[in-house]
């Protein structure tokens, strides 16, 4: 769809990494015309495919913005809204459904946003391989594939050895955010944050919805299904 790098590779990071357990499958649905001419146009200079073989320099690709790495982003919407109320924080979406690139980015063009920049691919291979320690002011994950069937548990994203490599990458001070309308995950979230000794909890459990996380499309339908949202915030310890 996308020949000589003009847009988001289909796998990024090919066969030179190892076989594991994803917590994502690869969703390239159909892309609209008006989609797939923001890749086409955005893609060279705003977009990144993931492919594990280099480190990224942030200060470079973000102007020297702190930048928050957002993992799962959807349709882009809220990183929209989240990026134009915070001009001076980079926003660094990784996420592998292509119509949901390309409308994050057309996004960030028509609304002037320059503090957006889209990762395409395996957020693990992102962390491990491409991002220097203590390099991210923040980490978001918002409504995550739940895996819901206990089979499937061993998918989810958050999980202790995910959260000990996202610390390392993160800054003194970073804020994790994650957000989550499936109780049982929420658990999850909960057990395996507290558990890293290098992240504090901010809240004697879950915290309040802060106001910078915009109410979204998918969240307002589970509201609408009677499904409680729970939010949870954890600082990186400066030690």
């Amino acid at each position: 769809m996308f020949p000589d790098g003009t847009g988001p590779a289909a796998d990024p990071a090919g066969s030179h990494h190892e076989r594991r357990i994803r917590s994502f499958q690869p969703r390239r649905s159909r892309v609209s015309p008006t989609q797939a001419d923001a890749l086409r146009r955005l893609w060279p200079t705003w977009g990144l495919d993931i492919d594990g073989l280099s480190r990224i320099d942030l200060d470079a690709f973000f102007d020297g913005l702190p930048v928050v790495l957002e993992i799962g982003f959807g349709m882009g919407e809220a990183t929209a809204q989240m990026a134009a109320a915070d001009p001076d924080t980079g926003i660094l979406g990784c996420d592998v459904h292509t119509p949901g690139q390309g409308n994050l980015l057309g996004l960030a063009e028509r609304n002037g946003l320059s503090n957006i920049r889209v990762a395409n691919g395996d957020a693990i291979i992102l962390l491990r391989e491409m991002l220097a320690p203590a390099s991210l002011a923040g980490l978001r994950v918002y409504f995550p594939d739940p895996w819901p069937k206990k089979r499937h548990h061993k998918r989810r994203l958050v999980q202790p050895e995910f959260i000990s490599l996202a610390a390392t990458r993160l800054a003194p001070g970073a804020l994790v955010h994650c957000a989550t309308d499936w109780e049982p995950y929420a658990e999850q979230m909960l057990e395996v944050l507290s558990a890293e000794p290098a992240l504090e909890n901010l809240y004697p459990g879950y915290a309040p919805r802060p106001d910078f996380r915009p109410l979204t499309k998918f969240e307002g339908q589970g509201l609408d299904k009677g499904h409680v949202v729970h939010d949870l915030l954890f600082r990186r310890r400066d030690t």
